[in-house]
């Protein structure tokens, strides 16, 4: 379909995309402006750049294809997302805004490495090769999405699809760095938004009503309406809820998203963006779902349930509105393929060349490596989305539950349990990254497909916790539990600043301070 309304409003999209990239490029020039914009973000940006990121083609494609195949179903991963959303922002965030605020992080392994005195470096290159590895398949599926959408709205060549997307998210995360990424997912999460209030509505009218949409899905399927699915109450039903569920787990510690959590200027902007992101992250994933189930109503039969969004695009809405969707879809892909560039590219340039190799390379030397880094790393996973298997939905899911297994654990152990040691981290990363792989290669299939997740993060905190037992925490690392817990007060209650104790260290400052009394020592 080569509508010109269509092209039209994919244009104009794009040429957005680009403006932000250049408006933002002047903050971009050294490694704290690229990789967390200074941290000067509002409550609202991060809000949404949270959620835009979290979700990705997924959203769009991927659970709108499940609302498709399993109807109510599906809604077990709406509330394991809900509940994620929710624990992440009222519990996870502020602490963790607040200690790496004392440690002046720029990534989620500067946090680690402050927080555990890791003179080695280890933490950092552990982390640094599960990010670089999982990366690279989630950026692939991203990429393959692209490919997607502009076959299924404009009958472009897949291949194009992919370089298009491709070209794009490259030139404004290159130019604009993280506050680009960060301003683009929210034009890109207020358009989800949109879509997704507007979807089921639109679709569920089509199918004559609710009441008619329900009456052709039992026909088709009764167990499209049955909670459990096609299993029914069993263990194989009570698995494949329990797997849909966990999908929210990650978002408890999943570096992609907890730099939104550090790039915010200040802990006081936590509680409003937790408020905007639990609310979006409810119409986001049960607008996905209904419109796929309106959508199997309407459309039965299709040969691939993730084409059917664009399908409803295609033949329910207006030309205005089917660009308008196509511009959703890739809103939804580019605002998770641009966080994974720059969590990759910070990988590479602030955790290896920066902090084991080069520390003595100026900010502006590190700005240039850092979009260099962008370029290559969205270059290679272009290659992987030509040559991979198109099947967004367990792709993804994959490589989230590899980043989830490796850094939930120690994150929540880093951040409520003092007595966390370097090694129980250590071993935490090694040992959820690991079940992980070893759960989906050998175990899943005879385990009711039981989504590798649950024991992955199982076995991390078990990890984590028994080698912490075993070794000892690093000498202060107590005492600075204790004041961080008294900065911040109750997790539901907002402290004003001014009831702040006013002993506590400067941003940056704690973890300066430390380093000045270890070289003096030395």
């Amino acid at each position: 379909m080569q509508n010109p309304i269509i092209l039209a409003v994919l244009v104009a999209y794009l040429l957005l995309l680009l403006v932000i990239g250049l408006w933002a490029g002047k903050d971009s020039r050294d490694v704290s402006g690229y990789f967390v914009a200074g941290k000067r973000l509002p409550s609202w940006v991060i809000a949404f750049s949270s959620n835009a990121t979290g979700e990705s083609a997924w959203l769009l494609l991927g659970l709108t294809g499940m609302g498709y195949l399993v109807g109510i179903h599906a809604f077990w991963v709406v509330l394991g997302e809900v509940l994620g959303v929710t624990f992440a922002w009222v519990f996870v965030a502020r602490r963790f805004k607040e200690y790496t605020d004392r440690y002046d992080s720029i990534t989620v392994n500067d946090f680690f490495e402050d927080r555990f005195r890791d003179k080695a470096q280890t933490i950092r290159r552990v982390g640094t090769l599960i990010i670089l590895s999982m990366v690279a398949v989630y950026m692939a599926a991203q990429l393959t999405a692209a490919g997607k959408a502009f076959e299924s709205f404009l009958g472009l060549n897949y291949m194009a699809g992919v370089l298009l997307g491709t070209a794009v998210v490259l030139y404004y995360t290159t130019v604009g760095g993280f506050k680009a990424v960060a301003y683009s997912d929210l034009v890109q999460g207020v358009l989800m938004f949109s879509s997704l209030v507007l979807l089921p509505i639109v679709g569920i009218r089509a199918a004559g009503g609710w009441s008619a949409m329900i009456g052709e899905l039992r026909v088709q399927d009764p167990s499209l309406l049955v909670p459990m699915g096609s299993f029914g109450v069993s263990t194989a039903g009570v698995m494949s809820a329990l797997s849909f569920a966990a999908v929210g787990l990650a978002f408890l510690g999943v570096p992609q998203l907890l730099v939104r959590f550090m790039s915010a200027r200040s802990v006081r902007e936590i509680p409003n963006g937790g408020l905007i992101a639990v609310s979006s992250i409810i119409v986001f994933d049960s607008g996905a779902v209904l419109g796929g189930m309106a959508g199997r109503a309407i459309f039965p039969g299709l040969a691939d349930s993730e084409t059917v969004l664009p399908t409803m695009a295609d033949q329910l809405f207006p030309a205005l509105f089917t660009g308008i969707f196509l511009v959703v879809v890739l809103a939804a892909i580019m605002s998770t393929a641009d966080s994974l560039l720059i969590l990759a590219s910070s990988a590479v340039v602030r955790d290896v060349v920066q902090k084991i190799y080069r520390p003595d390379l100026s900010e502006s030397r590190l700005s240039m490596y850092a979009k260099g880094t962008t370029i290559v790393l969205g270059i290679a996973a272009a290659v992987g989305a030509l040559t991979e298997a198109r099947l967004i939905f367990w792709f993804v899911l994959f490589a989230w539950s590899g980043l989830g297994s490796a850094f939930v654990p120690p994150i929540l152990c880093s951040l409520f349990w003092k007595r966390t040691t370097r090694e129980g981290v250590i071993a935490g990363m090694l040992t959820g990254f690991a079940v992980t792989i070893v759960w989906v290669l050998v175990f899943k299939a005879r385990f009711y497909e039981l989504y590798e997740m649950i024991p992955g993060v199982a076995a991390g905190l078990i990890a984590v916790v028994v080698v912490s037992l075993l070794t000892s925490p690093p000498e202060g690392a107590e005492q600075e539990f204790d004041e961080v817990s008294e900065a911040l007060g109750p997790a539901l209650r907002r402290r004003p600043a001014a009831q702040r104790p006013a002993s506590l260290p400067a941003v940056g400052s704690h973890a300066e301070t430390r380093r000045n009394a270890e070289r003096s020592l030395s």
